[in-house]
């Protein structure tokens, strides 16, 4: 039982000291817990073996006073043979106080088997305890392991969150916020510069258009005179 006081003390006000020195709490309370499971089936066996004790106290003593109810039933069998004469007076006292006689040493027999029973029966009452107590506290810190679990994925995660997190520097986050936001200023500028040169030359090209489209078009306003005094049109 001492892994099981072990765990009813880390239970207690000192699990915090307890828990820190344990290289690994899950696979202590693992094994405490296995621990506890054979003390367990050690307590079932030994429950049996006392309740059979007490089965078997009783069971003789039940056997001893039938035996000495018997021994008095022949002593007065005896006595009652000779009073109708049947059989010596003298003789059937002699032989009735020997059945009498083993009629004590069975009664006697008997209360020595009842205390053994009532032994036997006590230490299985405390043993049933014991299971009871063990099966309690089996199932407790079955469900402790459980939370201990739980606890220690989210601790974990958060705890890589919280690293990551403490890795990032805001102030170079920043800086780098600013560079990036001054990249894309000047990108957005260059875009401007070249979108400028480009209607710059559109213009260009539409002024020289205009101008060679204006003589083009008086040409064609002297032909078509022509033409129409020619009659072609």
């Amino acid at each position: 039982m001492n892994i099981f006081k072990r765990l009813l003390r880390i239970g207690q006000a000192e699990i915090h000291s307890a828990v820190d020195k344990m290289e690994d709490p899950i696979l202590m309370t693992e094994q405490g817990i296995r621990e506890m499971k054979a003390d367990l089936e050690k307590a079932i066996e030994a429950f049996a073996q006392i309740k059979a004790m007490g089965i078997r106290a009783k069971n003789d003593k039940t056997k001893k006073e039938a035996e000495a109810q018997d021994y008095e039933n022949k002593a007065v069998l005896l006595l009652t043979k000779a009073q109708k004469g049947e059989l010596d007076m003298s003789q059937a006292e002699k032989l009735a106080k020997e059945a009498l006689s083993l009629k004590e040493n069975l009664l006697k027999e008997a209360a020595v088997l009842e205390e053994q029973q009532n032994t036997h029966e006590k230490a299985a009452t405390d043993i049933q305890k014991n299971i009871d107590i063990l099966k309690f506290n089996i199932t407790k810190w079955e469900n402790e392991l459980k939370t201990l679990k739980s606890r220690i994925k989210v601790s974990k995660a958060t705890k890589e969150v919280n690293k990551q997190m403490a890795q990032i520097d805001s102030n170079s986050t920043i800086s780098m916020l600013e560079r990036m936001k001054e990249k894309v200023e000047e990108e957005e500028a260059l875009a401007q510069a070249y979108g400028d040169i480009a209607r710059r030359g559109a213009s260009t090209d539409d002024e020289i258009n205009k101008a060679i489209g204006d003589e083009n078009n008086k040409v064609g306003q002297e032909l078509d005179e022509i033409k129409r005094k020619l009659g072609l049109l």
